[in-house]
């Protein structure tokens, strides 16, 4: 069945907002301003999802997407959408949480932070299919709303060269004897290498292991093999290489990671949220500094940098021991100390143990840092810098700081990290009000 419907605005995941016959439509493909015909794949009493048919009227910000798989890859959700637009939409859905979630409103908003549109991923995990029926080899993200695997030969968001590299994958893949036994394929790009990190659910012949060598000498690649959990991941072949790590030339860092730890997956736009984070921390010689859920130092050895003495207290105990490393590779330990604690479970107590704190900086994962803030008491950081990668719980967290902790929202915007995707990154100030 097709129903007509006049689009108002866009949600959180980039899908076209309507009213029809008194229920809400969350329609894919549709722009505001937009009429469309449009079909409903799932209905509810009080909501319907749909997409886009037929385009009746079409807005002034819609554009041909650059890739052939959009709209049966799922790994983008907005190439329809101008790109600048697409900035200006994720500005109004961050103010739309801070205003209906946290009741707050940002006394200033920042400049949006955005920069390339394409071949900007530096990490992504593709999925991996083998294909009995057809003797072949999927790899690439997961169709829209399904488990399948997009039949996708090219990515736009990928470097050229790993584009370039899935079809080379798929045969080479196909060609292993545990070809079945391969569900993941991980990519992790540095400043001197490419690591293409295998799951093996099984052990590699002979035969096998020499197809990778070949595939890594011939593509410049290295091969990480992942038998189990993350951390298992080790290197296979070449193992002696340069590395994986990223620079902040700003403040003179080299930050080492592993191919399975957190990174952003932009470092071009990682660099810009770097500047702006510190810009906002403001970070003064001997001032002590907190950096909560710091992960391997990329926000606490900038702030060190500055000569602030600063805390990194990280939930996971590999990235803490990697940002000790990062801290000793950029003679930092003496301004930066790192600490293992489960930040979700922290109490007043807890976190006055750590002493007291000029300053606070959180990047906490999607389900926030309510935790953190509730658990400030006493002599509580003059100003906080709030990175999120969740604008509904950026929003919680807020109403916290402002309507029960004396914080004023003094500032907040977004950084497009990931283009044409419905994620949206954003930053933050808080200050103690007078």
């Amino acid at each position: 069945m097709f129903t007509e419907a006049v689009i108002e605005s866009l949600d959180q995941e980039g899908r076209g907002i309507a009213h029809v016959e008194g229920k809400v439509a969350f329609i894919e493909d549709a722009l505001p301003g937009e009429a469309v015909v449009y079909s409903a794949y799932r209905k509810k009493p009080n909501y319907e999802l749909g997409r886009a048919e037929r385009i009746l009227r079409s807005s002034s910000i819609r554009v041909a997407p650059r890739c052939r798989y959009f709209g049966t890859c799922g790994g983008c959700s907005m190439q329809h959408l101008d790109a600048k637009a697409q900035v200006a939409a994720k500005q109004r859905i961050l103010e739309g949480n801070l205003r209906h979630i946290g009741k707050v409103k940002a006394e200033m908003l920042l400049p949006a932070i955005y920069g390339p549109a394409w071949e900007y991923r530096q990490r992504a995990r593709l999925a991996v299919r083998y294909v009995a029926k057809k003797s072949g080899v999927l790899v690439g993200f997961h169709e829209k709303r399904s488990s399948f695997v997009a039949d996708m030969q090219s990515c736009e968001i990928l470097p050229r060269r790993i584009s370039e590299l899935l079809n080379p994958l798929r045969e080479l893949i196909a060609s292993l004897s545990l070809r079945d036994r391969i569900p993941q394929l991980e990519l992790a790009i540095g400043e001197a290498a490419d690591v293409l990190v295998l799951r093996v659910l099984d052990e590699l012949n002979d035969g096998d292991r020499e197809s990778l060598k070949t595939f890594a000498d011939r593509h410049r690649v290295q091969f990480y093999l992942q038998p189990g959990r993350p951390e298992s991941a080790y290197a296979f072949y070449p193992e002696n290489t340069p590395g994986l790590y990223y620079t902040l030339p700003e403040f003179n860092l080299t930050m080492a990671f592993h191919p399975t730890e957190y990174t952003q997956v932009n470092h071009a736009m990682n660099r810009m949220l770097v500047r702006r984070a510190m810009q906002l921390l403001d970070p003064g010689p001997r001032e002590r500094i907190a950096d909560l859920f710091c992960g391997l130092g990329n926000f606490t050895l900038p702030a060190a940098r500055s000569g602030a003495v600063v805390t990194g207290i990280e939930g996971d105990p590999e990235l803490a021991r990697r940002a000790t490393e990062n801290a000793a590779r950029n003679g930092l330990l003496e301004t930066a100390d790192f600490h293992v604690a489960n930040l979700f479970e922290v109490t007043e107590a807890s976190l006055a143990s750590y002493g007291r704190f000029d300053k606070m900086l959180l990047d906490p994962p999607r389900d926030g840092a309510v935790a953190v803030v509730k658990a400030l008491g006493g002599s509580v950081p003059s100003r906080i810098v709030y990175i999120s990668c969740n604008p509904a719980t950026l929003a919680r967290d807020a109403a916290v700081l402002v309507h029960t902790k004396n914080y004023q929202l003094k500032a907040a915007g977004v950084v497009n990290m990931f283009p044409h995707t419905s994620h949206i990154e954003s930053i933050a100030l808080f200050e103690q009000a007078k």
